[in-house]
C-alpha cells in the first residue's frame, strides 16, 4: 500500500464491521492514525487492535487534529410502509442521518483547520425510491443532500465533502434487509442490475481515493457504486 495518509488523523464511524471496518483498515494501511467509533465498542476495539500505530477507540468524541472523516455508521430494514412504526422510523433516521450530522458538526472545526476531507456513506437508496425501505431511503437521501450543502458552504475554505452511494455490499448489515412477507419480486429485482455484490474493501478503496489529494477536484459528489443500475 502507499502512504497517502501518512501523518494524518482519520475518524471512522461504524468501524466495528462492514464498510466502516474496511475503511479504517485501508486508511491505516496507507499511514493514517485512525480513531474507530461504533456503538459496538467490542467490535470497534477489535478493529483498532488490527491497525497499530496510534489506532484508538472512541464512543463519542473526536481526535485533536483531524484530516479525514468517514461517516459509515448505519442501520436499516425492509418492511411494508404500513408496518413502519414511529419508533422504527425515528431510529433509522437518528442513526443514519442525525448521527452523520452530530459527528460532522463536532469534527468540523478540526477538519477546517486541517483543510481536510469528509466522505459519507450514503446508498443507491438515497438516489432513488425503493420499495419496502422508506426510512432507509429517506435517511440516505438526507445524507446526500447534507453532503452537497456542506460541499458548497465550505468549498472556499478548502474542505471537500463527498459521499459514496453503493447498492448492496457483502456485509453483516445485509442481514437486516430480508424482504418482508409477500414482497413483490418485480420490485425487489430493481435493486441491482448485476447480481454480484461488491466486497466492503472495494467501497473502502473508493472512499480512500475520495479522501486523498488525488481527488482534489471532487467536491459535492454523490458517487454511485451500482454496476450501472441507475444509469438506464
Amino acid at each position: 500500500m502507499g502512504d497517502r495518509f501518512a501523518n494524518k488523523n482519520a475518524l471512522v464511524t461504524g468501524a466495528a464491521s462492514g464498510i466502516g471496518r474496511a475503511v479504517a483498515v485501508r486508511l491505516a494501511e496507507e499511514g493514517a492514525r485512525v480513531a474507530c467509533l461504533d456503538r459496538d465498542q467490542a467490535g470497534a476495539e477489535a478493529t483498532a487492535a488490527t491497525l497499530g500505530h496510534g489506532a484508538l477507540v472512541r464512543s463519542c468524541d473526536v481526535l485533536g487534529g483531524l484530516d479525514v472523516l468517514c461517516n459509515a455508521a448505519g442501520i436499516g430494514r425492509f418492511e411494508h410502509f404500513g408496518d413502519v412504526s414511529a419508533d422504527g422510523w425515528r431510529e433509522v433516521l437518528s442513526v443514519n442521518l442525525d448521527g452523520t450530522f452530530y459527528v460532522t458538526h463536532a469534527a468540523l472545526p478540526a477538519l477546517l483547520e486541517a483543510t481536510g476531507a469528509i466522505v459519507n456513506v450514503a446508498s443507491l437508496a438515497g438516489l432513488r425510491g425503493q420499495a419496502y425501505s422508506a426510512s432507509y431511503c429517506v435517511s440516505k437521501a438526507g445524507i446526500v443532500s447534507l453532503t452537497k450543502c456542506l460541499a458548497v458552504e465550505f468549498a472556499k475554505q478548502g474542505l471537500r465533502v463527498n459521499c459514496v452511494c453503493p447498492g448492496g455490499v457483502r456485509t453483516p448489515f445485509l442481514a437486516n434487509f430480508a424482504p418482508p412477507a409477500e414482497a413483490d419480486p418485480e420490485l425487489l429485482a430493481r435493486l441491482n442490475l448485476v447480481a454480484r455484490l461488491p466486497e466492503p474493501e472495494e467501497v473502502a478503496d473508493t472512499i480512500a481515493w475520495l479522501a486523498s489529494d488525488a481527488a482534489s477536484s471532487m467536491n459535492g459528489v454523490a458517487l454511485p457504486m451500482d454496476y450501472g443500475t441507475i444509469a438506464g
